[in-house]
C-alpha cells in the first residue's frame, strides 16, 4: 500500500494548485505529495487493495472506525469539512468509491450489493472488525445493505439524501417522477457523449444546486470537476445510475428476509427531506430521523457544523 500525507491548511491558489501543475485530486495515486486538503487535520492518502480493486482512501484520526461513503458528483473530499470533527474521536476512513475519483477504474460493479461488498473488503483490508458507516447519495444504498446483511460489522448506520430503491415511503417525493438527471444518466452512452468537454459546467450545476446556490470553494470544485472529466470517468459515474434497477431488486430482496437491527440515523435536507426516513421506518428496529433546515443536498459541505452536531453524539453512543 502506497501512502501520501497531506498537511492541513497548506497555502494554495484559488484552484488549490499552482498554475500549470495538476490539482491535488490528480496526485492521489500515492506516488506524489499533495497539500491543502482544507480538512483542518492531517490526512493520509493510501492506496488499498481490497476485493481485487485498488481504492484511494483518505485516513485521519484514531479510535473506533467511521467509514464515509460519498455520492455523485463527489469524491472523498465531500467530507472535507467534517473529517476533523470526526477524527478527534474516531479513525476516519473515506474512500473514493470503485471507479470514482482516484480509485482504480473498473468496468462494472456499480450496483449496491457490489459497492457494499467493496466497503466490507476495505474495512477488512484496513484491519477493522467494526465500524460506523455513513453514506450520502450513492453511498446510502450500499451502506444500508452492508448494515442489513452484516450487523456484526456495522456498529451504527447514518444515511443521507438518497432513496432506497422502490421501498414504500417516498411516494410524495416521487409524485412528479424522479429528478430529471436520473433518466439522462441511465441511457447507456448518451450522457457521456453529450457532456464530454462540458464537465465543468455540468458538475458545477450540481455543486451549486446542492448548496442552494452558495457553491463550494474553488479548490473543491476543481477537484470534483477533475474527477469527472473525460468520457470514461463520466461513463463510470453514470454506470451507478444504470445499475439502479439492479440495486432496487437487491434492496427489495434483502428486506424481504431481514430487518435492519443496527441503530440508524436518517438525515435529510433539500430535496429529499424525510423521504428516506419514511422508507426506513417499516424495516428498521432502531431509527431516528432529522432534517437539516436551510440546507442543500450536499450536507457535509453546505452545513458541516449542523451535520457534526448530529453525527458526533450519535456515533459516540455504544
Amino acid at each position: 500500500m502506497h501512502t501520501t500525507r497531506l498537511a492541513p491548511h497548506a497555502p494554495t491558489t484559488a484552484s488549490g494548485t499552482p498554475r500549470g501543475q495538476r490539482p491535488a485530486a490528480e496526485t492521489e495515486s500515492g506516488t506524489g505529495t499533495g497539500t491543502g486538503t482544507g480538512t483542518g487535520v492531517g490526512v493520509e492518502l493510501r492506496r488499498v487493495l481490497a476485493g481485487g480493486v485498488e481504492f484511494n482512501v483518505a485516513l485521519a484520526g484514531e479510535g473506533p472506525a467511521v467509514l464515509l461513503l460519498h455520492g455523485f458528483p463527489h469524491t472523498w473530499r465531500v467530507w472535507t469539512d467534517v473529517i476533523a470533527g470526526l477524527a478527534a474521536d474516531h479513525r476516519v476512513i473515506a474512500p473514493d468509491l470503485r471507479g470514482f475519483g482516484a480509485s482504480a477504474p473498473t468496468p462494472g460493479g456499480f450496483d449496491a450489493a457490489t459497492l457494499a461488498a467493496d466497503a466490507e473488503a476495505l474495512l477488512t483490508a484496513l484491519g477493522e472488525t467494526s465500524a460506523a458507516v455513513v453514506g450520502i447519495d450513492a453511498g446510502t444504498p450500499p451502506a444500508f445493505l452492508l448494515a442489513l446483511r452484516n450487523p456484526g460489522l456495522v456498529r451504527r448506520l447514518v444515511v443521507m439524501e438518497s432513496l432506497l430503491g422502490g421501498l414504500p415511503g417516498a411516494e410524495e417525493f416521487l409524485a412528479a417522477g424522479p429528478p430529471w438527471w436520473f433518466g439522462f444518466h441511465s441511457e447507456p452512452g448518451l450522457a457521456e457523449s453529450v457532456l464530454t468537454g462540458s464537465e465543468a459546467r455540468y458538475i458545477g450545476w450540481f455543486l451549486d444546486s446542492g448548496t442552494l446556490g452558495e457553491g463550494v470553494r474553488p479548490a473543491l470544485r476543481d477537484a470534483f470537476v477533475h474527477a469527472y472529466t473525460g468520457r470514461e470517468a463520466l461513463r463510470r459515474a453514470f454506470s451507478y445510475y444504470r445499475a439502479l434497477p439492479t440495486s432496487a431488486r437487491q434492496i427489495r430482496s434483502a428486506v424481504a428476509s431481514a430487518r435492519l437491527t443496527v441503530a440508524t440515523m436518517a438525515v435529510g435536507a433539500h430535496p429529499v427531506g424525510r423521504a428516506l426516513e419514511q422508507q426506513l421506518r417499516p424495516v428498521a428496529d432502531d431509527l431516528v430521523g432529522h432534517v437539516v433546515e436551510d440546507c442543500g443536498h450536499i450536507i457535509p459541505l453546505h452545513r458541516p457544523e449542523a451535520l457534526l452536531g448530529l453525527l458526533r453524539p450519535f456515533l459516540a453512543v455504544g
